[in-house]
């Protein structure tokens, strides 16, 4: 069942309230038609006589001057009352045996067996209509087409005429059309307080979304019942303790990396000082591997410190222009994908990216091409090289920071290995997301995807 179970809180909740209000509706009526076996009282022949003849006696007591009101007074929907002076003009009709038994017994119950009653059955069609249809052979069957008139002591005469059409065949489906609008009515509230009920949940879900994206988004409203703004507290303590978090241990990263420019100065000035040749280069180029990382680790916490402001951009136009600047350096690049795709990014940021990305593939594999493509709520980037891959219990390890491949750590073969880890902390931080694979035909593919 659960399959078939709506996903949203809202709609479940709504979908428990109708449940719960149809089946009250089924047992109501259930309960309501168990209650009443014969129907109407219209729709039981003997209870119609005893009814018209309590109102042609009621009636031929009243005085004439009364019988207006009387009359108004007892007619209703279900058995129609008329009072009038003249003889009715009857249409023409077959006598047939449930019309004679009906007329016998209501002059039994009238005590008069020489009271005229009249019986007419009303037909839309030029001609009169077939006999009354047969019934039990004491129980003649009233139906709307019937007229009856009873004549009262002083000539004048009431005639009564059924209120089946309206009371009778539409009963049930009149009862069926207010139990639908009413459970219409109560599904469109349930839905509408459901969502007003379940609509912080939603804020909270964006909110947490927003977090693992941007780490300086606005605190989360504090709205809806007790229980969800107590959530939501804490979700504003616990976003403002890792924003803490970030900025002291990125501020921190920052002063280490100036601080150790010092001792390195320093420990270039004595490696000058060396008499061994061999030595001494070996010495400087352990300092200036050192001091490559430094500046790369003070880059990336500078970047990270900025915050910049992220905007459209036109990242088919980047991607063009960073194969074009490689182009010109005498590098290997080459772009494949529309004219323009526009994205919400920090262009700055998304640019280091990328270049990280590219200037990878080409010191490694001797060149890469950039493949572009627009999915439905996304890009997708392809970075391909003719390098030698990456062995794949090694794919994400090469993200940490510093991590490389090259045991020799040589600044010429391949940086400090920052390159992939900025790269994936970029693209995350724009709600995408960098992977590694090696390609069938040779070589490694760096896939980027961002949300549009």
């Amino acid at each position: 069942m659960r399959r078939f179970l709506p996903d949203s809180i809202a709609a479940r909740t709504a979908l428990t309230i109708v449940v719960a209000l149809i089946l009250t509706q089924l047992v109501s009526a259930l309960l309501y038609l168990l209650d009443r076996p014969e129907g109407p009282p219209v729709h039981s022949p003997r209870v119609l006589v005893e009814r018209v003849t309590a109102i042609v006696q009621l009636v031929d007591a009243t005085p004439a001057q009364d019988r207006p009101r009387v009359v108004r007074a007892i007619d209703d929907p279900v058995l129609r009352v008329t009072w009038q002076t003249e003889r009715p003009a009857l249409q023409p009709a077959r006598e047939g045996a449930p019309r004679t038994l009906l007329q016998r017994r209501l002059r039994s119950e009238l005590g008069d067996p020489k009271r005229e009653v009249l019986l007419e059955i009303r037909r839309h069609g030029p001609h009169p209509g077939p006999p009354l249809p047969m019934g039990p052979p004491d129980e003649p069957r009233w139906t709307h087409d019937m007229r009856l008139y009873v004549a009262l002591a002083d000539g004048s005469w009431l005639a009564f005429a059924s209120g089946e059409p309206m009371e009778g065949a539409f009963r049930l489906l009149r009862f069926g059309l207010w139990m639908a609008g009413i459970v219409g009515v109560i599904a469109l509230l349930s839905v509408w307080a459901a969502r007003r009920v379940t609509a912080p949940l939603a804020r909270f879900a964006g909110a947490a979304e927003r977090l693992g994206v941007d780490g300086e988004a606005e605190p989360l409203p504090e709205a809806g019942p007790r229980e969800l703004r107590a959530a939501t507290r804490a979700f504003n303590r616990m976003q403002e303790r890792l924003r803490r978090f970030v900025a002291d241990r990125t501020q921190m990263l920052a002063a280490i990396s100036h601080d150790l420019r010092t001792p390195l100065t320093r420990l270039r000035l004595r490696a000058e000082l060396v008499d061994d040749p061999e030595m001494q280069r070996k010495m400087l180029a352990d300092l200036n591997e050192m001091e490559a990382m430094i500046t790369a680790t003070l880059a990336f916490a500078r970047d990270d410190a900025q915050r910049e402001p992220r905007g459209p951009l036109d990242l088919a136009d980047l991607l063009q222009s960073l194969c074009e600047d490689r182009g010109d350096a005498g590098q290997s690049a080459a772009y494949q994908g529309p004219v323009h795709s526009v994205v919400d990014a920090r262009s700055v940021a998304l640019r280091r990216a990328f270049a990280n990305l590219m200037d990878n593939a080409i010191a490694y594999g001797g060149g890469c091409r950039v493949r572009l493509a627009e999915e439905e709520g996304q890009v997708r980037v392809e970075i391909d090289d003719d390098g030698p891959g990456i062995p794949e219990n090694q794919r994400e390890k090469v993200f940490a920071p510093f991590y490389r491949l090259d045991p020799s750590r040589n600044k010429d073969t391949g940086g400090v290995g920052l390159g992939l880890s900025t790269a994936r902390t970029i693209v995350r931080g724009h709600g995408g997301d960098v992977t590694l694979a090696n390609r069938k035909e040779g070589g490694l593919r760096a896939t980027v995807t961002l949300p549009r």
